[in-house]
């Protein structure tokens, strides 16, 4: 299952409108808006990546949306490939369990798994 968010635009005067029509709709839920900006925050969810880009193509054929973009978007199967990995590697470097190793010798450079002594 995946799940993202999208974000909205509308002229402020239509704003009203899309907010009912996306509320009532059977191809995102409704979270917020902000009339001032034209802003409207919606969530699709789907199977897969086509069936969110087809529902997020539902979004900017509504009336008076002028854009409709995905802006984050949370995937099971991601998730599990990254658990998994995290569970069959190490859960500390070996290097910040080796008392040899002063820590103003460590210079960390964003991976700790990588750094070579």
């Amino acid at each position: 299952m995946n799940i993202s968010s999208i974000v909205v635009q509308v002229r402020s005067e239509y704003i009203d409108e899309v907010v009912e029509t996306l509320k009532a709709s059977d191809f995102c839920d409704y979270h917020f808006h902000d009339k001032s900006i034209g802003k409207i925050i919606v969530t699709v969810e789907g199977e897969g990546v086509s069936e969110e880009i087809a529902k997020v193509k539902k979004i900017q054929e509504v009336p008076h949306v002028i854009a409709a973009d995905m802006m984050m978007a949370y995937s099971e199967e991601e998730l599990d490939k990254e658990r998994s990995k995290l569970e069959m590697g190490p859960n500390v470097p070996e290097m910040l369990n080796d008392d040899s190793i002063r820590a103003e010798e460590i210079v960390y450079h964003g991976d700790l798994r990588k750094m070579k002594f």
